[in-house]
């Protein structure tokens, strides 16, 4: 199969993932910087699933340019992957209208959890097709970084209910830290 389908699906998905994010955000009902203040939590939340939308496609993009076919295990893996993506705009309207309250806040790291447990069967099914296009040092450079970030989620969860801004802080650190560059990533593109 082609897989220029699958890239073309997946943009698609995306991109409506993101319109959602931005359509739930609604105008204060004055012109005044204070009628601002209740929107910042909402816009803070949009501005990270945002990223980390915007992260998962930027690797997923990597992940295809070296992959020659698609099979239907892979099929299943993207959706799989899309599945749990779709339901950041949801998880991200919760946290950003309840973020002083537990529940929301473990429940948003649990969809980044299941968001990266799914990108990495994604990954392990481009693998498992196709060994010597998908792997690589590229690969591996990002595999430390998803294990680190899964890792970073499953302790953020349970502590949303010691504290919701360490919780949050763990969320907002894992997509700062997957923007900055990896040298060895971009040296193992270039080739």
């Amino acid at each position: 199969m082609n897989k220029s389908r699958l890239e073309a699906f997946s943009d698609g998905v995306l991109a409506i993932v993101i319109t959602i994010m931005v359509l739930a955000l609604s105008a204060p009902d004055a012109v005044t910087w204070e009628a601002l203040r209740p929107s910042v939590p909402v816009f803070v939340s949009y501005l990270i699933s945002f990223v980390y939308v915007g992260i998962y496609w930027v690797n997923h993009h990597h992940l295809m340019h070296v992959t020659h076919h698609v099979t239907n295990k892979i099929l299943w893996a993207n959706l799989n992957l899309l599945f749990w993506i779709s339901l950041i705009p949801f998880s991200t309207s919760w946290i950003g209208t309840f973020y002083t309250s537990p529940i929301p806040v473990a429940f948003y790291g649990g969809i980044l959890f299941m968001c990266g447990i799914a990108f990495r069967l994604f990954e392990v099914s481009l693998i498992y097709a196709d060994k010597s296009c998908v792997e690589g040092a590229k690969i591996r450079r990002l595999r430390k970084k998803e294990v680190y970030s899964l890792v970073i989620y499953l302790l953020a969860i349970p502590l949303s209910f010691l504290s919701v801004w360490i919780a949050i802080a763990c969320y907002a650190f894992v997509p700062c830290w997957w923007l900055l560059p990896d040298l060895h990533v971009e040296r193992a593109d270039e080739e």
